[in-house]
């Protein structure tokens, strides 16, 4: 069974293995990195960049001018849970439609399992390559590389994953190695030699230094993107990461000298890209789905995010008997609506989203699912005070709540999704009660 219903994408052409005549005008080569499930945007603070929708809009801008080929180095799950799997699968949906041509196995794809990944292949179609990963036997279980034809280009894409992210059944053996069997098994078929690799930063520079045969090398879980540099001769090394937020563009010689180098540019997805109606499409069925499921923590990977709330909720409503001018506090402030904007945003049903936009979830009497708990929608009371059932249930007003607001605050409202947060400022806004301690 499915676990959505399948988009229909018009021009679906999988670059693998096609040849395209024309003029030696070179394609650009365009590789993302570590997507870690940013599908999109969360949407709660501006100047966010990433997302399918505006990778797929710069891809077509590319395409506009020449050929090109469309690469990823691995990172694109962004666990292993039913959540995780789902927005997998709408990832992939939306690879397959910008024809994306060689995608890497990194760690988060490695951690599915051999079975999984080969599902998702016959699925999709996902071009996996990885030419240093085994089943435990020894026995590969995808290709170790894609040659792809473009115009008069033969372009070679070798995969590669640190032996840092081996797991219970895939093996990892030494990458520059694998990299040389794969060179000398398609010698004299290619004029450039691209690794996708899956590797830290310190291995990416070893690897670059270690490889004068290739033409560049692409990483990988290096943190930030790294930008295009030469550490070995003609070989570019470079890395696009953090999410799927940064594309790396290569350009390759406009003649075949062996010295000629390849070029690369860093891309941010920032605003300036617009969304792109097929993903914004496959965002909305995504969300479509997510809504039919309407899932409950347990399916997430977000269960266990505020282990120092032990405590039983017992609701926004419950506090109004008692606290009636910090609930008209409340009330008025930005907390209230919040499930409001995700409701704007149709993405209601998303538990990345729900969250920080909701009341003690995955938390004892705190939000469950959509159908179960309306009544823990938006920031209550207790998202900063704590589960309050046995506050409520003494008449001793000397009963404690957890009062650490800023601890909880910081919580969601964090770099990624409030990189202005100031608390000071913040507290001024809906500034309640008599201590914070």
């Amino acid at each position: 069974m499915k676990l959505y219903p399948v988009l229909i994408f018009a021009s679906l052409i999988l670059l693998t293995g096609c040849v395209r005549t024309g003029t030696d005008s070179p394609p650009t080569i365009i590789i993302s990195g570590d997507t870690a499930g940013w599908i999109v945007p969360c949407g709660c603070a501006s100047n966010q960049s990433g997302g399918l929708p505006r990778r797929a809009t710069f891809i077509e801008e590319q395409r506009e001018r020449g050929a090109v080929i469309v690469a990823d180095v691995g990172g694109a799950p962004s666990g292993n849970t039913l959540y995780d799997r789902l927005k997998f699968e709408a990832i992939l949906q939306g690879k397959a439609a910008m024809n994306i041509a060689a995608h890497n196995i990194g760690q988060a794809e490695a951690k599915l399992g051999i079975d999984e990944l080969k599902r998702l292949q016959e699925k999709w179609n996902t071009p996996w390559i990885s030419a240093n990963t085994t089943d435990i036997e020894g026995n590969p279980f995808v290709e170790p590389a894609k040659l792809l034809i473009e115009g008069k280009r033969r372009i070679l894409f070798i995969g590669i994953l640190s032996q840092k992210f081996g797991t219970e059944t895939i093996r990892v053996t030494p990458p520059r190695q694998a990299v040389l069997q794969v060179l000398q098994q398609y010698a004299g078929k290619y004029d450039h030699a691209v690794v996708l690799a899956y590797v830290s930063e310190d291995e990416l520079w070893e690897l670059t230094e270690n490889l004068p045969e290739v033409d560049a090398v692409v990483g990988g879980p290096t943190g930030q993107p790294v930008s295009p540099t030469y550490p070995q001769g003609h070989v570019l090394m470079t890395s696009a990461t953090k999410q799927g937020k940064f594309l790396v563009a290569l350009t390759l010689p406009a003649g075949h000298e062996k010295t000629a180098r390849i070029r690369g540019e860093i891309v941010e997805l920032t605003e300036r890209f617009a969304d792109a109606p097929v993903q914004s499409a496959n965002v909305r069925q995504f969300y479509t789905e997510l809504k039919r499921r309407d899932l409950a923590p347990s399916d997430t990977p977000f269960i266990d995010r505020q282990p120092m709330m032990a405590e039983s909720f017992a609701g926004t409503r419950a506090c109004q008997n008692c606290h009636e001018d910090e609930y008209r506090v409340w009330r008025s402030s930005s907390h209230a609506g919040a499930w409001e904007t995700l409701v704007q945003r149709e993405a209601q049903y998303d538990p990345d989203c729900q969250r920080c936009h909701v009341t003690g979830y995955g938390l004892l009497g705190g939000f469950e699912t959509v159908a179960r708990s309306g009544d823990r929608v938006n920031v209550g009371c207790e998202s900063c005070h704590g589960g309050s059932e046995a506050h409520c249930l003494t008449t001793s007003i000397k009963t404690p709540l957890a009062r650490r607001a800023k601890d909880q605050c910081l919580r969601c409202h964090d770099r990624e999704n409030s990189p202005h947060f100031d608390f000071d400022v913040y507290w001024k806004k809906m500034e309640h009660g008599i201590d914070l301690e």
